[in-house]
């Protein structure tokens, strides 16, 4: 049984039986049990990142945050680590080169020639799929399936972003769309997992779970300020008046699509502050006001990415999940419940994570 994209370019699930893989070599064949719901899923679906080379094809098996079994090897896996009955984690790179500059670098997330899960490569949206024997994850004993599924893009994405920030325990750090899929992950896992100070940005309804559950120790409601530069300004004085002496924050993490998030965050920033990009805006992105060679000169601003993470990232954010530190919030369905679940995502009525069934 698979979840396939019959209308590419809207939200269109049919579910169908289709044949089951056999793994080729270096490959395994996983049972999954469980798959996380990615914003990315929908913006793939939707043919919505522009930038994309091509269309996602008609029929494509979505998914890119799988857990499940290990059920059969294929030929030339005798060196890798996993074996049958192993439970493992399949990423948004299902597989990836190991030999262009970013994997070299250990940055594989930004891999030139990586097969992206759900995308040109059928995904985790199915009961069966096969993968490659030595970039699935292992998944630690005694942390659930469901637990695990929604970490392996969302909770490494945030937590490669915050690793980029180069702060220290003490710091503040605004998380824009503090309330959402990625940002609840970046707050704790920022709070809990590296001692920093959280300031959340988000609508008003979800400032009670983020500071009561995500370790929030300060929270601007954007609802409360008009939009255009005027709330801006208020928002921006709102974000300085928690730090010290007024200067501004260390670091802003943007985990929103929206574009008004990044028109925001440089503004947030102190004196050496860095934004990391995370949150892809969909469409016609629009270019971050102020980033101007003398602006950034002046403020000696540093300005990066996360693109979801590394392996070795991977596994120290399920160790972070398995202790206990990182509890995503999340609702679980059924598969039959996918395109629901994405028409409910498109209007901004989910908060937190999903994850679908495939037992």
């Amino acid at each position: 049984m698979a979840a396939v994209y019959n209308k590419p370019g809207e939200i269109s699930i049919k579910l169908q039986e289709i044949p089951t893989p056999e793994p080729g070599p270096r490959q395994v064949l996983v049972k999954i049990t469980h798959s996380g719901v990615c914003h990315s899923d929908l913006g793939i679906m939707t043919n919505a990142w522009k930038w994309l080379p091509e269309p996602v094809p008609a029929h494509q098996v979505g998914g890119h945050e799988g857990v499940g079994v290990v059920v059969k090897t294929g030929p030339d896996c005798e060196d890798s680590k996993v074996k049958v009955g192993d439970r493992v984690g399949i990423k948004y790179f299902a597989d990836v080169c190991l030999d262009c500059t970013p994997c070299k670098l250990g940055h594989e997330g930004f891999c030139f020639n990586g097969h992206v899960s759900g995308y040109l490569t059928p995904g985790t949206f199915q009961q069966y799929v096969v993968s490659s024997a030595y970039y699935v994850t292992p998944i630690p004993n005694g942390l659930p399936s469901e637990i695990a599924a929604p970490m392996l893009c969302g909770g490494l994405t945030v937590y490669s972003a915050l690793k980029k920030t180069n702060t220290k325990p003490g710091d503040w750090v605004v998380i824009s769309g503090a309330g959402g899929g990625l940002g609840h992950l970046a707050c704790q896992i920022g709070s809990r997992g590296m001692g920093l100070k959280i300031l959340g940005i988000d609508t008003q309804e979800k400032e009670v779970f983020v500071r009561e559950e995500c370790g929030v120790e300060a929270f601007v409601a954007l609802d409360k300020y008009p939009r255009g530069p005027a709330g801006d300004k208020e928002i921006t004085a709102a974000v300085k008046s928690v730090t010290e002496g007024g200067e501004g924050v260390a670091a802003v993490v943007v985990c929103t699509a929206a574009n008004a998030a990044y028109t925001q965050a440089l503004d947030f920033l102190r004196f050496g502050g860095t934004l990391v990009c995370v949150g892809i805006p969909e469409g016609t992105a629009v270019p971050i006001q102020k980033a101007d060679p003398t602006s950034i000169m002046l403020g000696l601003w540093h300005i990066t990415a996360s693109s979801v993470g590394s392996q070795q990232e991977a596994i120290e954010t399920l160790e972070l999940t398995a202790r206990g530190v990182v509890t995503p919030k999340f609702t679980m369905h059924r598969i039959e419940e996918l395109e629901d679940l994405f028409k409910r995502m498109e209007r901004g009525q989910i908060m937190g994570r999903t994850v679908v069934t495939l037992n």
